[in-house]
């Protein structure tokens, strides 16, 4: 997780009541820098586009169909993949009755979409605020999916090796020959892999490609030509790969589904 130092406190845009709405469009790879909300709780959501929220190594994909609740003092960037238009829920951490102490993603149906949208409106009288405010906690339903961690690399040769996977997901190379790469031998790597994300090689790689497809999907590519471009043989085995990952399948992630089918 993102320390609070590495990052700088955003201010939450004026707003009346006791949850403000701010929209910010963002063009394709664009990041906001790493910063806080210390009196909010945030819920990051995008009508349109690819939302990506990384807190620290864990980054989280969201269509239109998931948002990111994120605590109040929690570090954390965001950016699009493609051109998106970002809305951020603020809510007064000190009067919420949500008491989620970690980011964790929801499922957006029409419903919550709407509300956001007419949280939004600038001409609500106090009272019509009041209401629609308090029927925001009553559809945030978490959605119990893994999130997918890609740990920065710092040693020089790991760092290397990362980045080329990073530009290329679906390079077909073994260890063997990316150690070759780095001028390395295949068990020193192994061990500096491990030392240096905390992850065995195959399973960072995994992490890379399945969070490159997921993006890929989510703009609309088939599960066919994104499995493909990331690595895998069959659409199956990169279904395969994320359900076990994931805790879910790419199309329920999508979907914004409760993969126990809820």
């Amino acid at each position: 997780m993102a320390r609070v130092t590495e990052a700088f406190v955003e201010p939450v845009p004026p707003g009346a009541g006791a949850v403000v709405v701010g929209s910010f469009p963002l063009s394709s790879g664009e990041w906001i820098p790493a910063h806080v909300h210390p009196q909010h709780h945030q819920l990051a959501w995008t009508r349109r586009g690819v939302l990506g929220v990384a807190v620290g190594d864990t980054h989280w994909v969201l269509p239109p169909t998931r948002a990111l609740w994120l605590p109040a003092g929690v570090a954390h960037r965001t950016g699009a993949t493609r051109e998106a238009l970002l809305y951020s829920l603020y809510l007064d951490a000190e009067h919420c009755r949500l008491e989620w102490t970690e980011p964790t993603p929801v499922g957006v149906g029409g419903l919550l979409a709407n509300l956001i949208a007419y949280l939004h409106r600038g001409d609500l009288t106090e009272d019509a605020r009041s209401r629609a405010e308090d029927l925001l906690p009553d559809l945030l339903h978490p959605l119990p999916t893994i999130p997918i961690d890609v740990p920065e690399a710092v040693e020089e040769r790991v760092r290397a090796v990362a980045d080329a996977l990073l530009a290329n997901p679906g390079d077909p190379r073994k260890l063997e020959a990316h150690a070759r790469a780095v001028g390395t031998s295949r068990r020193t790597l192994t061990r500096l892999f491990v030392e240096d994300t905390g992850m065995s090689f195959d399973r960072w790689r995994t992490n890379v490609r399945l969070r490159a497809g997921l993006t890929m999907l989510a703009e609309g590519r088939s599960v066919s030509r994104v499995a493909r471009a990331v690595g895998y043989t069959t659409a199956s085995a990169f279904v395969a790969a994320f359900r076990r990952t994931v805790g879910t399948t790419p199309r329920r992630y999508l979907d914004g589904a409760d993969p126990l089918g809820g």
